[in-house]
């Protein structure tokens, strides 16, 4: 869609950042450093990807020490705004005081979280459900943090509880809000979080609804949170490889690859792997494995076939770096079965990585249908397209 509608950005980064001390003794949350530069450097090139030129940064505490290092955002290609209010402002406050500032609609965002959110999506699921406030949400299966919203069937938010209380709890608000304008005024001379104040009266007015993603949101809140977050924003290399017809000839119709003499390399397969690892690149294998649900191939033979694999790689000067598999039937309901993005999202929580900026090679729809389905680049290949001329060609043109 076109998302001209929202052409604004809001950044809260007032507080003190009390649980990052003793850094925030003399400087504010949104300069803690991450991969060389200020968090929220990070933030504003995001905003940037997302169409986005005007940013509004709601400052308070040390403010000075982010207007000095930001600036007017020319550097950065866009124009920024400040309101500086006092350190002791709570959120409510702070949001309020530069109401004059925001369009009809706009992105709102905290300083200290960062997701890479599908922004058409969430923009478009705002349109649709025509709400006040469209909130990303991450799903939190991993237990990452604790839970605060209960969210039905079709996105709308019927609990938030900081409390951690309500039984069926599932989700946590990160931040990345498509807000209307006119929700600021609910908060007009009452003092206090504006989440606490605003979220409550809208989930009872059916006006906040919620767009899910499973990809784990990194955060500079707190110093337990930081090894994850610097570890995230490493320059990592990834390539995601499905197994059968993309690396090895695939078993005829109904039939499996049941023992390690069963697996045969597709020619030149090899070579695409270690073209890959060459270049820097970690590969990762995600193969869907009915065999297993189905009693033809036991993990212990799935273990030695792969261990033939990586023996064969090894004596080529290569190596997969981490193998995933689905061991479910087709209709078992699992997460993990391609075309459901299950496998890459475990690898997203494991390695720290952001899949968005991978890629997935397979030879079936259900590949890149689960590639789409992550926001991965999905390459088809073929006997006609085979793997290393598609690994060639896309590190042709993405060095």
């Amino acid at each position: 869609m076109d998302n001209k509608i929202i052409t604004q950005a809001v950044i809260i980064a007032g507080g003190r950042g009390e649980r990052l001390r003793p850094f925030t003794d003399t400087m504010p949350k949104a300069m803690y450093p991450v991969d060389g530069v200020p968090f929220i450097e990070k933030l504003i090139f995001q905003i940037k990807s997302f169409g986005i030129k005007d940013i509004v940064i709601l400052l308070g505490y040390l403010a000075d020490k982010v207007v000095e290092y930001i600036g007017n955002g020319d550097k950065y290609g866009v124009n920024i705004t400040y309101d500086i209010t006092p350190a002791e402002y709570n959120t409510a406050e702070r949001i309020y005081h530069a109401k004059d500032l925001y369009k009809d609609r706009f992105l709102f965002m905290y300083c200290d979280n960062y997701c890479p959110i599908d922004f058409d999506k969430l923009v478009q699921d705002s349109m649709n459900n025509d709400a006040s406030i469209q909130v990303s949400v991450y799903s939190n299966k991993d237990k990452y943090t604790k839970d605060n919203l209960f969210i039905d069937e079709n996105g709308l938010c019927k609990v938030y509880d900081k409390t951690h209380t309500f039984d069926k709890l599932a989700g946590v608000d990160i931040g990345y809000e498509i807000v209307k304008k006119e929700v600021v005024d609910i908060v007009k001379d009452v003092n206090g979080a504006f989440n606490n104040i605003v979220l409550p009266k809208l989930i009872a007015d059916k006006k906040m609804y919620a767009t899910i993603t499973d990809h784990r949101y990194y955060s500079v809140s707190t110093q337990e949170r930081m090894p994850l977050t610097q570890e995230f924003f490493k320059n990592k290399k990834i390539a995601f490889l499905d197994r059968d017809g993309t690396l090895n000839v695939r078993a005829p119709k109904a039939c499996y690859i049941e023992k390690a003499d069963d697996f045969v390399w597709l020619d030149k397969a090899k070579d695409a792997v270690k073209l890959l690892t060459d270049n820097g690149y970690k590969v990762i294998l995600i193969t869907n494995q009915p065999g297993i649900a189905r009693g033809k191939v036991t993990e212990e033979n799935l273990k030695a076939i792969h261990e033939k694999m990586q023996q064969d790689l090894k004596a080529y000067g290569t190596e997969i770096y981490k193998i995933y598999y689905c061991p479910h039937d087709w209709d078992e309901g699992c997460d993990c079965r391609k075309p459901k993005p299950g496998m890459l999202y475990q690898a997203q929580r494991d390695l720290s990585i952001d899949l968005t900026k991978t890629v997935l090679f397979g030879d079936d729809e259900r590949d890149i249908e689960a590639a789409n389905n992550a926001r991965v680049k999905g390459i088809l290949v073929s006997e006609e397209y085979p793997l290393y001329d598609a690994v060639k060609d896309y590190l042709e043109n993405n060095i």
